[in-house]
């Protein structure tokens, strides 16, 4: 009998609190700075080394490049080559948002952006390309990004 009485007492508590629920669509949630949202990609920064996708558990990213060469800086110098980004692309519908790909890029290419409402339709259209991953980097909190050197 008590133990009825506790779970009526405590029912009746919490009939006399306001609610604490969101009205999701109509009101934007305060989301902290460094949430996990989506993975932005900056470009610039990769240099097709492949570690996000060999380590990435889901294998949801699929990388292709090419080497260019090119020529000499200077007068009897030696021809330089280096990757260029053809294909970088992230299939959301697989990934599971463990930021492993983010840990291990040593060119701090890819950051996470608190964008969350990209949700869509249709299962193909969660397949992102580099221009659309390039896209979420507006979103990407300044304290989040790598520290650039100025010139003095």
């Amino acid at each position: 009998m008590t133990g009825l009485l506790r779970g009526l007492a405590t029912t009746g508590r919490t009939l006399t609190r306001r609610a604490h629920t969101a009205r999701y669509p109509h009101t934007e949630p305060e989301l902290p700075e460094r949430s996990r949202g989506v993975i932005a990609l900056l470009e610039d920064n990769c240099t097709s080394c492949m570690l996000c996708a060999r380590e990435c558990p889901d294998w949801c990213i699929t990388i292709d490049s090419h080497k260019e060469t090119l020529p000499a800086e200077t007068e009897g110098g030696r021809e330089r080559s280096h990757n260029v980004l053809d294909r970088f692309d992230i299939d959301f519908s697989l990934c599971m948002y463990c930021g492993i790909c983010i840990e291990v890029c040593p060119f701090d290419a890819l950051f996470w952006a608190p964008d969350f409402a990209y949700a869509e339709g249709d299962i193909r259209n969660l397949l992102h390309d580099k221009e659309r991953l390039g896209t979420f980097m507006d979103s990407v909190p300044k304290s989040a990004l790598p520290a650039t050197e100025e010139e003095p």
